[in-house]
């Protein structure tokens, strides 16, 4: 009885999670000027993955995603002008929006996006 409720509320917290799967779209101002980017969102569970396309750096996987309830959190890798970035993206979604932070681990990139549901 007990494994039965510890299961049944594992999937309730599993249904509670915003469904972000999809494509998403949003312009940043950033040192470099706007960035527009686009994220195809792909939800399993609790894990997200997909990919990001930016004006800037081009496609870019996302990598170690999760989505808690409302926030989701993920890792994009990309390079320009020959510099390796990894940026760690966190956001919260509210209906067909997202606001995200992301910022590199030494604190020298930090973007914020507003992004909206395409599809």
């Amino acid at each position: 009885m007990k494994r039965l409720l510890l299961l049944t509320a594992a999937f309730a917290l599993v249904a509670l999670a915003a469904d972000v799967t999809g494509t998403w779209k949003g312009t940043a101002e950033t040192a470099m000027g706007k960035v527009e980017r686009t994220f195809v969102f792909k939800v399993d569970g609790n894990t997200l993955t997909g990919e990001t396309t930016s004006s800037m750096s081009g496609k870019s996987t996302i990598s170690d995603g999760k989505i808690d309830g409302d926030k989701v959190e993920f890792n994009i890798a990309f390079s320009i002008q020959g510099v390796d970035v990894k940026l760690h993206y966190n956001g919260v979604v509210k209906g067909d929006q997202i606001k995200l932070h992301a910022e590199s681990a030494d604190g020298s990139i930090s973007v914020d996006y507003t992004i909206n549901k395409v599809s």
